[in-house]
């Protein structure tokens, strides 16, 4: 089976940490958003992949062949955004339009049972229910659980239900006929094209959709769900999750998960931490966060705080978004350039 995995965007919502790398490549529980997806998809039998890449997409291509050697992975370069519809038909060229296709949004994470979705007799949406439909697309869902109608962003919606990022679409063909039809006649919505527009044409051809409800979903493109996320997988890692670094006067408070060649000293880490490989930690207290690769911390207080790799932190501090490759300290010393 086949996938496309859109991952074209700038990640605006988590700057300054995504001036420098992908959202899609900053780490949760000790790994990347995207190998919890491609790992997750290739456990259930998806064998061809097609990246949509975009904005930094020389990092997710270098990411996945050196990653995913043998993985059969096709990559479509979006030049210019114009929605995720078109994010979907820049694939077109890649896929088999004969055969079953999985879409799954590169920005999240989805706990769905993705075999039995791939047992349905019709295609799927994922959907969940939320407070704010107005700022998602949502499905109208009968009694028996089948899609009536699917609307991007409805001023008015009526239904709370929200397509989740995970689609599953067994008559592709037809939803590529649907794209390009409002491609080729330039039917945007709010100047794009929309995937929900797509599959309300198909709903309308006649094409039967079956909803899968769930309840757990994370759209990680903001810094507070970024670190939910994170504590829920440790947690759900629970004593898999691994303490490859070295510590030394130090207490561990788990889930914790450190990487390897990380050196933590005299400091206090967990729970819900994440801490990238070959980073050094001295005399802080860390909770609630991820902190990246190759960085340096030093007489730090933080919760709830993302730190980029490469970065030099030496001071005190609450709650912090820092990107990679920065040098700060907050205890008013000069730093060099």
């Amino acid at each position: 089976m086949q996938a496309i995995i859109p991952v074209a965007g700038a990640g605006t919502r988590l700057r300054p940490l995504t001036y420098t790398q992908p959202k899609v490549l900053i780490s949760v529980a000790g790994k990347p958003i995207l190998s919890f997806i491609i790992d997750e998809l290739q456990e259930n039998g998806i064998t061809d992949f097609v990246f949509v890449i975009g904005y930094l997409g020389e990092k997710i291509k270098e990411f996945v062949e050196k990653n995913y050697p043998k993985l059969n992975a096709k990559f479509v370069q979006q030049e210019k955004r114009e929605g995720l519809g078109h994010a979907i038909w820049m694939a077109k060229d890649q896929l088999d339009l004969n055969k079953e296709l999985v879409i799954h949004l590169g920005d999240t994470i989805v706990d769905i049972d993705i075999k039995k979705i791939l047992a349905e007799q019709h295609s799927t949406l994922v959907v969940k229910k939320v407070d704010n439909p107005q700022a998602f697309g949502v499905a109208e869902i009968d009694a028996d659980g089948f899609i009536k109608k699917v609307e991007e962003k409805p001023m008015i919606p009526k239904s709370n239900m929200a397509l989740v990022g995970f689609y599953f679409i067994k008559e592709t063909r037809k939803l590529f006929d649907a794209l390009g039809h409002n491609i080729q006649n330039n039917l945007r919505n709010n100047n794009e094209f929309y995937l929900t527009d797509g599959l309300q044409q198909m709903i309308k051809d006649g094409v039967i959709f079956k909803s899968h409800k769930i309840e757990s979903w994370f759209d990680v493109g903001k810094k507070d769900i970024l670190l939910e996320t994170n504590a829920l997988l440790l947690k759900k890692l629970g004593d898999k999750a691994s303490n490859k670094g070295v510590s030394e006067n130090s207490i561990i408070v788990p889930p914790v998960q450190i990487a390897a060649g990380a050196k933590i000293k005299n400091s206090i880490i967990g729970p819900n931490v994440s801490i990238g490989e070959n980073t050094e930690i001295n005399y802080s207290i860390i909770k609630n966060s991820i902190v990246g690769s190759f960085s340096k911390l030093e007489n730090m207080v933080l919760h709830s705080s993302l730190i980029g790799s490469d970065s030099i932190i030496k001071g005190l501090s609450q709650s912090l978004n820092i990107g990679d490759n920065t040098e700060i300290d907050l205890r008013g010393e000069k730093t060099s350039p």
